[in-house]
């Protein structure tokens, strides 16, 4: 475990209050260090240099982090190794910088020092830039490469321009399939734009979108098709807005386990709850239009009934991801694991089976387009439109039939995997081997 760490954010340049990406250079700076475990993290300008020595004195001497912000955008990336490090150690450039201000292997305006802490700060005191101290340091401190979406200048609009354009390439999650990346993204990320502007923050996102799906639920229960069609249409338009919450969260570097969670309870509660609604709303519209005298009501026994597989599949997916993946990303859902030796002697983990991949290169064109893309059409983005457009067409029924349907099989298909991988860790238990809770 590496020692407590504290921050310091030179923000005496003369940029530092420029705004790129909803926040200023210092601001972000200051996020950055405690996204890295900075206990303490002072900003400090150009008046503010006397301050050092006494905030030093009332900590508890730390390792301390030192970031320049006055003339540069900086992101997580930058001093991720850094945090890490047990000992002193200089950010340098990769061999492709996303800038050609600095070098590859120069110095990149970020670095950390464990023994001489207190010689750096009387240096800081005195005037010294992080630039001339980091020389002084690199002769025994390590070379970190910063990642790809580190930093960037900003001292002119131009650079300011570039250093946006750098950030916003952290929006696209590398779970983002064809439809979300290209029917979604180019209308969510203008908004996200327009949120960066504004103190909102990706929890009050949220909200929004829970009440926009809750009025858009409350609209599709009903009678009349028009309202089911503008009910449908706002839970579409949520779906847009739900992609900004994450945006806003990891380009403003306010992501949480809270908000994560957030949103996944409201994404499946607005599948579950819409997926009810359009039931309901097929018991009023349709009757008994297509079963005559049953002596029970379809459409209410098939909403029971989706409603049941529905609960049923957000079980069993959840408990895989959070008991053995680790996560709170439904994207992240593994089917099938297998069981591998731990580090530490009698013990496990269970790791993702490795999937044969099927070849399409030899297939007829027609056949490769099905087998790329059908995949896509049981994701929630996906179906989001296909409600939308059967809903317009008053094929409602068939949207709430598809739903239904899809909803089943799908409880079958993670039910099977559920009771593998419940059977798995049984055996496990019983043969006296410790296992490691998280998947890798």
């Amino acid at each position: 475990m590496t020692a407590p760490l504290d921050a310091i954010i030179l923000a005496d340049g003369p940029h530092s209050h420029a705004k790129v990406a909803g926040l200023s250079l210092r601001e972000r700076a200051k996020r950055v260090a405690g996204r890295v475990g900075a206990t303490r993290v002072l900003v400090v300008d150009g008046s503010d240099r006397a301050q050092i020595a006494s905030w030093w004195d009332a900590g508890p001497k730390a390792r301390l982090l030192v970031i320049r912000a006055g003339d540069q955008v900086v992101h997580t990336p930058l001093v991720a190794g850094l945090g890490a490090a047990s000992g002193d150690a200089i950010a340098v450039a990769p061999p492709d910088p996303a800038s050609d201000d600095v070098a590859p292997g120069a110095y990149a305006g970020a670095f950390v020092v464990s023994s001489d802490a207190g010689r750096v700060i009387e240096k800081l005191a005195r005037g010294e830039s992080d630039t001339e101290i980091a020389a002084g340091i690199a002769e025994k401190a390590a070379k970190i490469e910063h990642g790809p979406i580190a930093r960037h200048p900003v001292r002119d609009a131009r650079e300011k321009k570039a250093a946006a354009k750098l950030l916003y390439r952290i929006v696209h999650k590398p779970q983002d399939n064809a439809i979300t990346r290209y029917l979604y993204r180019p209308v969510s990320f203008p908004l996200t734009k327009l949120f960066l502007r504004t103190p909102i923050t990706p929890n009050q996102i949220s909200y929004l979108v829970g009440a926009m799906v809750a009025i858009g639920v409350y609209l599709t229960a009903s009678g009349s098709m028009n309202r089911v069609i503008a009910g449908t249409a706002l839970c579409l338009a949520a779906s847009y807005v739900d992609c900004c919450d994450g945006e806003v969260a990891r380009l403003k570097l306010l992501s949480s386990k809270l908000g994560a969670w957030l949103d996944t309870i409201i994404d499946e509660l607005s599948s579950v709850t819409y997926m009810a609604a359009l039931g309901y709303h097929c018991h009023l519209y349709f009757g008994r239009m297509y079963f005559g005298d049953l002596g029970f009501d379809p459409w209410l026994a098939s909403t029971a009934i989706g409603v049941v597989t529905y609960l049923l599949t957000i079980y069993c997916v959840y408990y895989n991801i959070i008991v053995v993946v680790g996560s709170a990303n439904s994207q992240d859902y593994v089917g099938k694991f297998e069981v591998v030796p731990g580090d530490e002697p009698n013990t496990v983990r269970l790791r993702p089976a490795a999937t044969k991949a099927i070849a399409t290169e030899d297939l007829p064109p027609v056949i490769r387009f099905v087998a790329t893309y059908i995949p896509y059409i049981v994701r929630r983005d996906f179906i989001a439109w296909g409600t939308l457009v059967l809903a317009i067409a008053h094929l409602t029924q068939v949207s709430f039939g598809i739903q239904v349907l899809g909803g089943f099989v799908t409880s079958v298909i993670v039910s099977i995997d559920h009771v593998r991988l419940v059977r798995q860790r049984r055996a496990i238990t019983r043969a006296g081997q410790t296992l490691i809770r998280r998947a890798s």
